[in-house]
C-alpha cells in the first residue's frame, strides 16, 4: 500500500498548493510566485545538504535527458495551472484536470509499455463519473462557465489542459526514473531550471509582498517539494495503471481545502460524487491486489 498512500498524500498536497496559489493570484504575477517557490526549494535542499552532507543522495544522473524532460514539463505544469486557476473557478479547472488519469494510462502504455489492464480504464471511468456528479451543480449555475460579458474563458481551459498534460507526463517520467535512489535529483533539477527561467521574469514583474503573502509564497515552495517527493516515491512502488485512479482523490481534497480556506460546505451532489470516487479507488486497489 505504500505507493497508493504516497499518491494520496501527493495529490492532497498539490490540492493545497492550488488553493494557496489561487489566493496569491489576486495580487501577484505567476512569475514572482514561482520565482520564490523555486528559490525556496533550492535553499531548503542545499541548506540540508550543508547541514547533513550527502542529504538527498547524489545529484548526478545516468538519465540526464529524462531529468531535462521532467524539469520542462514540471515548469509547464506550474505555469499553466497557476494561470488556469486565476481565470477559472476551481470546479471548472478541476473538471479538465481530472482527465489526467486517462492521460497517465495512455502515456504509460505508449512510453513505458506497461499495457494498463481493462479494469484500470474501467475504474478510471467510474472515478471520472464521480467527479462529473460532484462538479455538475457548479457548472450549471447561472453564469457558470462564462467570463465577463458571457464570454467563455477559452484561455483558462487551454491553460488547464496544458497543465494536465504536463502533470500526467511527470507521472510517467517518475516511473521511468524509479531506479535512481534518493530525492535530491527530483527536486534540484526542476528547481534550477525554474529558477533560471523565472529570475528575469519574476524581477521584472515584482511587487512588494506583505509578510503574509511572502509566507504563502515560501509555503508554496515547501508544499510543492513535499508533493513532488511523495509522487516520485509513489511511482517507485507501484505501476502507473495501479496509481492512476487515485488521481481522482483530488475531488475529495478540493472539497477539504475549499471548506478549510473559504468555509464552503459541500453540496449533496459533491458528497455523492466523492463517495463514487472513493469507491472507484478502493475497487481499483482490490483489482490490483488480485492481479
Amino acid at each position: 500500500m505504500r505507493g497508493p498512500v504516497l499518491m494520496l498524500a501527493g495529490i492532497g498536497l498539490f490540492g493545497l498548493l492550488d488553493a494557496n496559489s489561487k489566493l496569491l493570484s489576486d495580487g501577484h504575477e505567476v512569475w514572482q510566485v514561482l520565482l520564490v517557490r523555486f528559490a525556496t526549494l533550492l535553499a531548503v535542499v542545499f541548506g540540508l545538504r550543508a547541514l547533513i552532507p550527502g542529504w538527498g543522495g547524489a545529484l548526478q544522473s545516468r538519465f540526464p535527458r529524462l531529468h531535462a524532460a521532467r524539469s520542462l514539463v514540471m515548469l509547464g505544469s506550474a505555469i499553466c495551472f497557476f494561470q488556469a486557476f486565476s481565470l477559472l473557478p476551481l470546479a471548472e479547472g478541476y473538471l479538465v484536470f481530472f482527465t489526467s488519469p486517462f492521460l497517465v494510462l495512455a502515456l504509460s502504455a505508449w512510453l513505458l509499455g506497461e499495457r494498463p489492464p481493462v479494469v484500470a480504464w474501467a475504474w478510471c471511468a467510474v472515478g471520472f463519473g464521480g467527479v462529473a456528479i460532484g462538479l455538475a451543480p457548479g457548472l450549471v449555475e447561472p453564469g457558470g462557465g462564462a467570463g465577463a460579458g458571457g464570454a467563455v474563458p477559452w484561455l483558462g481551459y487551454l491553460y488547464a489542459l496544458g497543465g494536465t498534460f504536463c502533470y500526467s507526463a511527470v507521472f510517467v517520467l517518475n516511473r521511468q526514473l524509479r531506479a535512481e535512489p534518493g530525492i535530491g535529483r527530483v527536486i534540484v533539477w526542476p528547481s534550477l531550471l525554474g529558477f533560471a527561467v523565472m529570475l528575469p521574469l519574476g524581477l521584472s514583474h515584482w511587487s512588494t509582498p506583505t509578510a503574509l503573502s511572502l509566507a504563502q509564497m515560501v509555503g508554496n515552495g515547501l508544499i510543492v517539494g513535499m508533493a513532488t517527493v511523495c509522487l516520485a516515491e509513489a511511482f517507485r512502488h507501484a505501476t502507473a495503471s495501479r496509481l492512476a485512479p487515485f488521481g481522482y482523490s483530488g475531488l475529495i481534497w478540493s472539497l477539504t481545502w475549499d471548506f478549510a480556506f473559504w468555509g464552503r460546505i459541500p453540496l449533496p451532489a459533491m458528497l455523492a460524487g466523492a463517495a463514487v470516487v472513493v469507491f472507484a479507488c478502493i475497487m481499483s486497489e482490490r483489482a490490483a491486489a488480485r492481479r
